[in-house]
């Protein structure tokens, strides 16, 4: 990931609110699997790291990505935020930019005519 890349991540995981919430358990199976679940259907999430929890935020973040597959976007506090492309989404955009192109294609010459109307 580069360091553009991950300024967009970051200035979009702004606007995020947490989802996921580690606690005095820690990370169990069932959270991992949960956060993979969530990183496959929205790319970019955040976690925050409860008071209780006894363990390093920053430590956190590299088992989870780790276990998950996904990228470590930043670790700010008791945040931690991650990233993990979704090849489908990113096939679905080009899609629907290929879509979008067309359509501006077939507008702008459906609107040159064969030339000026005169009125009157």
């Amino acid at each position: 990931m580069t360091s553009k890349e991950r300024a967009e991540l970051k200035t979009q995981a702004m606007k995020l609110d947490s989802i996921f919430q580690i606690g005095k358990a820690s990370l169990t199976p069932q959270l991992v699997e949960a956060i993979k679940d969530a990183l496959t259907a929205r790319e970019l999430i955040k976690i925050s790291v409860l008071k209780n929890c006894a363990d390093d935020p920053g430590e956190l973040a590299e088992i989870i990505s780790e276990r998950t597959g996904s990228k470590i976007v930043q670790v700010i506090g008791k945040k931690i935020v991650l990233y993990k492309k979704n090849r489908e989404k990113e096939e679905k955009r080009r899609h629907m930019l290929k879509q979008q192109e067309t359509k501006k294609k077939t507008v702008s010459k459906a609107g040159m005519g064969k030339g000026k109307r005169r009125n009157g």
